[in-house]
């Protein structure tokens, strides 16, 4: 049971925070996979793909794929409960309290610190995901830059480099492949993520 209240108040805390939208939990995740040990930094790349490639909110699909690894079905289940509750007492209380507070001044400077805030927290874990995809550079819980991961002689990631050079560019400049559908590059950058794996490039 003990597991299970963890699991819905480290979420509950992650939902009362996430201004911004899901990439702003990021953050949030990362501290905690390192205090829990629920998960690694890899291993949160990995949910965040995951996450991404399938339908609803990325904060929601992140909190039901940790709570699944953690607790099985019914931690998915609370995770994700622990994920929304927040949402839903601010919007029973905005509802109520709309008329009273949509023109304070108090209200609306406040709004106004948390857009900084929150695009500062999207920036950060934009950073972090790029340092971990793109580079050899790895992320600790101690830091934002931890070891510089020398194992094949360089710092940056030649392949994923050059597959996102890819992609950019065909879902940019390519007026045919801007009309396909995500799901497509999704499915091409899952083969050649194998590829890449099994061909150990």
């Amino acid at each position: 049971m003990t597991i299970y209240l963890q699991l819905y108040w480290e979420f509950f805390k992650t939902g009362l925070f996430a201004i911004g939208g899901g990439m702003a939990t990021l953050p949030f995740l990362k501290d905690i996979g390192a205090s829990t040990g629920w998960y690694t930094y890899s291993d949160l790349m990995n949910m965040l793909a995951v996450s991404e490639s399938t339908p609803g909110p990325i904060g929601i699909n992140m909190a039901t794929y940790v709570g699944y690894l953690v607790g099985g079905l019914p931690g998915a289940v609370i995770a994700t409960l622990g994920e929304v509750t927040p949402s839903i007492i601010v919007i029973l209380l905005i509802a109520v309290l709309l008329k009273n507070f949509q023109d304070n001044q108090y209200v609306n400077w406040a709004f106004y610190g948390l857009r900084p805030a929150s695009t500062g927290l999207i920036g950060g874990a934009c950073v972090a995901v790029m340092l971990e995809v793109l580079t050899f550079v790895h992320i600790s819980a101690g830091g934002i830059v931890n070891t510089f991961g020398l194992e094949r002689g360089q710092i940056f990631n030649l392949p994923a480099l050059a597959l996102a050079a890819v992609l950019l560019v065909l879902t940019n400049w390519v007026k045919k492949v801007k009309e396909w559908h995500p799901i497509v590059f999704i499915g091409l950058s899952a083969v050649v993520g194998v590829i890449f794996h099994f061909g150990g490039v």
